[in-house]
C-alpha cells in the first residue's frame, strides 16, 4: 500500500509538471492561443481548489487533529505573506533593474510550486481520495501557472529562450523537487502531524484559489469563465 501510494504521488507531481511544461511551450509558440484559453483552465482549477478544501480537506483534517483550524489559518496567512515579501522586500532590494519585474514574481511561483510538491506527498498519504480530488484542481492550475510564468519573464526584459528556461525550472520542475526532498518524511509521521499539515496545505489550496486565481480571471472578464468555476465546482 506504502508503494502504490508513492508512486501515486510522483505520478501526480510529474503530471504536474508536464502540464505546466506544456503551458510553457503554448505560450511561447502559440501566444494568442495560450492567451485565449488559460483564463478557463483558472477558473476550472479555482473552483475545485475552493470546494475540494472546503467540503473534503478541512474536515478530513479536523478528524485527525482537533487544532486544525489554527494550521489552515497558518497556512493561508503563510502564502500571503510570503507573496507579499516576495513582492515587497524583494523588489524594493532589486528596484531600478528592468528584470526585477519579472524575477520577483517568478520567485513566488517557483516557491508556490515547491509547497505544491510537498502538498501531493500530504494529500496522497492521508488516502488515494484526498491526493486524486486536491491533485485534479492542482495539475489543471499549472497549464496557465507556466503561461503566467514565461510571459512574467518575457515581459522582464529576459529572451524567449531564458524566459522559457527560468519558467521551467521555476514553475515545473520545482514540483516533483518538493515531492521527492518531502516524500521521506511525510510517510513516517503521526495521524495528528499529519492531520496538521493536511490543514496547512487546505489553507495554501484556499489562498491560491480564492486569492490568486480568482481575482486574475476577474480581470480578464471572459464569457464562460463563470461556467468554467461552476464546472470545477
Amino acid at each position: 500500500m506504502l508503494l502504490q501510494t508513492q508512486w501515486a504521488v510522483l505520478l501526480a507531481s510529474t503530471l504536474a509538471c508536464v502540464v505546466t511544461t506544456i503551458g510553457i511551450w503554448v505560450i511561447s509558440r502559440h501566444e494568442r492561443a495560450g492567451r485565449a484559453y488559460s483564463a478557463y483552465f483558472m477558473c476550472f482549477a479555482a473552483g475545485v481548489l475552493i470546494s475540494v478544501s472546503l467540503l473534503h480537506i478541512i474536515p478530513k483534517s479536523l478528524q485527525m487533529n482537533a487544532r486544525a483550524p489554527f494550521f489552515l489559518l497558518a497556512g493561508f496567512l503563510f502564502t500571503h505573506l510570503s507573496n507579499r515579501f516576495l513582492n515587497a522586500y524583494v523588489c524594493h532590494r532589486t528596484q531600478g533593474s528592468e528584470a526585477a519585474s519579472g524575477i520577483v514574481p517568478t520567485l513566488g511561483i517557483g516557491l508556490h510550486s515547491f509547497i505544491d510538491g510537498i502538498i501531493f506527498a500530504v494529500t496522497f498519504n492521508v488516502s488515494i481520495l484526498t491526493g486524486v480530488l486536491a491533485a485534479t484542481g492542482m495539475v489543471l492550475h499549472e497549464f496557465p501557472e507556466g503561461i503566467v510564468t514565461f510571459v512574467m519573464l518575457e515581459r522582464g526584459g529576459f529572451s524567449r529562450r531564458q524566459s522559457v528556461l527560468y519558467a521551467f525550472l521555476a514553475a515545473a520542475i520545482s514540483t516533483p523537487l518538493g515531492t521527492v526532498i518531502s516524500l521521506p518524511f511525510v510517510s513516517r509521521i503521526s495521524t495528528s502531524a499529519l492531520g496538521a499539515m493536511l490543514a496547512f496545505s487546505a489553507g495554501v489550496l484556499i489562498y491560491v484559489g480564492a486569492t490568486h486565481l480568482l481575482p486574475a480571471v476577474e480581470k480578464e472578464n471572459r464569457r464562460f469563465s463563470l461556467l468554467a468555476l461552476l464546472t470545477g465546482i
